[in-house]
């Protein structure tokens, strides 16, 4: 029997108010994280949630739970306060309570990785007005083009400093603005050093400030298959009105379009139609627009017409931010020497070099053991050996030009003397052997050297090494140098 201070709570009540959540803030949403909740108690005005995980816990906590008190207090008026708890327990009465709401059965939900992730949105959704659109149509609508969003990549996750700190602006500024800031915003850098983050980052902030407003975020990939499939079945017609409907448009890994002149040409329409009706569009790319190769001069003249900002490569104080970080979500001490052995070896990629400090961790707490240096480069040996045969050409440049005391220029020049020739020739070998780069690629780091040249410096070099004991040794000592 329930105490005095507690009251039965009523089913019909929190039905009523999940109906509302479902409607404001659509099917993803509501699948994600109302779907999970269980109702404890309601005990002097206090309604306890119960959820299956403490993740789930502060997402609704930050983001719901207000407009959960809301919704229940025009329901009824005793519910003052919204509180969660974690109870595992219920997950699987929740689960329960997924597959008999005969209303979601036809909506693919987003994977349950959401309960992983660390970050959180600041900004809450707004509930609609009657002057704005229906968001629970907006949100399926953009949900059945979209790709899935990451919940790690938000804002508040995203470690700022010199390289990445206007791309990040940049981004912030679009995310949070009503009004067409910039048109198009386009994000370019290389591998691993932001621009998806940005790009989920600025959908989930839209989303959640602007839930009525269609937000799609796709890959340039998705977006041809999704042309090529309208082409094949005929239903061009249902193509441009899904992509031209949108209020904002983001495109990852635009360079992948490429090549493709009809998916160009559908991309180019597509980009001035929402354009001339003021909607915002977000691109990404590993080149800025004037070095995509095989994009018409149209597009590409289009392409830079709003903001072009880039990430560059981490610096090493951005990249100890970034261990920090990650150290923090992990809720694990690692020592400072750790952290800067990783921040010196891997220099390129921030999600090799996350998932490096993940891998340490894990180790430590599935098998024991302490976190320190000796054990970083026992257990990342594979890592850090892939890692380091990704030189770059310039490194292998300067390290060759300092060896043989010439100038890092020459290396690119005109000058076919043999004191410049032939340590051009053991870069370009060196390169070959240390990089992933192509022949083309790397006579145009030389000067714009035919891929000729390489191949035949290559088989030079290969050579005098099988003939010139001194000379191979001097290319050895080279080799471990930039490998070291």
């Amino acid at each position: 029997m329930k105490s005095s201070e507690e009251t039965a709570v009523d089913q019909a009540e929190w039905d009523r108010v999940k109906t509302r959540l479902k409607q404001e803030f659509g099917e993803s949403v509501f699948k994600s994280w109302v779907t999970p909740i269980t109702v404890a108690s309601l005990r002097n005005g206090e309604v306890e949630l119960a959820v299956p995980t403490r993740f789930m816990r502060d997402w609704i906590s930050t983001h719901y739970a207000e407009r959960i008190r809301a919704l229940w207090n025009g329901e009824n008026p005793s519910v003052r306060k919204v509180t969660l708890k974690v109870e595992a327990a219920r997950q699987a009465a929740a689960a329960a309570a997924e597959k008999q709401d005969g209303r979601d059965k036809h909506v693919e939900a987003p994977r349950p990785q959401a309960a992983r992730a660390p970050g959180a949105v600041r900004a809450l959704p707004r509930a609609a007005t009657p002057l704005q659109a229906n968001p629970a149509s907006a949100a399926t609508l953009g949900a059945e083009l979209s790709a899935p969003l990451d919940p790690r990549y938000v804002f508040e996750n995203f470690v700022v400093g010199k390289p990445n700190e206007f791309a990040y602006a940049a981004a912030k500024r679009v995310a949070e603005s009503d009004q067409v800031s910039f048109n198009p915003l386009f994000l370019y850098g290389g591998v691993g050093l932001g621009k998806t983050h940005l790009m989920h980052a600025i959908a989930w902030e839209i989303r959640n400030r602007a839930p009525q407003r269609k937000v799609v975020y796709l890959s340039a990939e998705k977006f041809m298959y999704s042309f090529v499939r309208a082409l094949r079945n005929q239903d061009m017609v249902s193509f441009k009105e899904q992509f031209r409907s949108v209020d904002v448009l983001m495109i990852d890994d635009v360079q992948f379009i490429s090549g493709k002149d009809s998916t160009q040409e559908e991309f180019f329409h597509t980009f001035n139609a929402l354009v001339d009706q003021g909607r915002q569009i977000v691109l990404s790319a590993d080149k800025s627009p004037s070095n995509l190769e095989e994009i018409g001069d149209r597009l590409r003249s289009r392409l830079s017409s709003g903001l072009v900002a880039d990430l560059h490569p981490t610096t090493f104080e951005l990249r100890l931010g970034i261990l920090d970080a990650k150290a923090e979500q992990l809720g694990v001490a690692v020592p400072q020497k750790v952290k800067e052995f990783l921040a010196h070896k891997i220099t390129s990629n921030v999600r090799e070099l996350e998932g490096a400090l993940t891998r340490l961790v894990a180790h430590v707490q599935l098998v024991g053991g302490a976190l320190t240096l000796e054990a970083a480069q026992d257990l990342l040996q594979d890592l850090l050996r892939a890692h380091d045969r990704r030189l770059t050409m310039e490194e292998i440049q300067k390290r060759v030009a300092e060896h043989f005391k010439i100038r890092v220029s020459d290396m690119s020049s005109a000058r076919r003397s043999r004191v410049v020739a032939r340590p051009r020739q053991v870069a370009m070998y060196l390169s070959k052997q240390l990089t992933q780069r192509s022949l083309p690629e790397i006579g145009r780091a030389f000067g714009g050297r035919d891929h000729t040249t390489v191949m035949h410096a290559v088989r030079k070099i290969e050579e005098l090494m099988k003939l010139d004991t001194a000379f191979a040794e001097d290319v050895e000592l080279l080799t471990r140098m930039l490998e070291s």
